[in-house]
């Protein structure tokens, strides 16, 4: 058995508020679920992005809880990496600028085929809870 793709990604905020901000206004992602104070979702391509209050998701659920999942967290920055294509990664620079996010790094990978002199292009920023974001061309991975 292998799993067919990941359906959901996990972060873990301190602000729910000024991340949802982020996610909304500058990455453009569609919020699908929110619970004041526990956590905001949103869709990202065929997927979900979650994001929690580590406080809030670390509490055992309540023996009657409609939805009985278990306690779950992390503490220091997380990584998520969002796939684009060269141009898309070159317009997604200059759109974080534009919004005052810095970009921390901006390379290519060395190509795993020698016949290609690229494998491909990475830039990496931070949301505000200080995670570490990256947007790549799936090249990086073969893909």
């Amino acid at each position: 058995m292998t799993p067919t793709s990941i359906l959901e990604s996990a972060l873990y905020v301190d602000d729910l508020d000024a991340a949802e901000a982020f996610y909304r206004n500058v990455m453009g992602l569609q919020r699908i679920a929110k619970v004041d104070g526990r956590h905001v979702f949103f869709k990202c391509g065929t997927g979900v992005l979650l994001l929690f209050d580590p406080a809030q998701t670390v509490k055992p659920p309540a023996p009657d809880a409609r939805l009985p999942v278990p306690p779950h967290g992390a503490s220091g920055a997380g990584h998520l990496c969002f796939a684009g294509t060269e141009d898309e990664i070159e317009r997604w620079k200059g759109h974080l600028e534009t919004h005052g996010v810095a970009i921390e790094a901006d390379f290519r990978w060395p190509s795993s085929k020698p016949d290609e002199p690229s494998g491909g292009r990475s830039i990496y920023f931070r949301d505000p809870a200080g995670n570490s974001l990256e947007i790549a061309n799936p090249k990086i991975w073969g893909l």
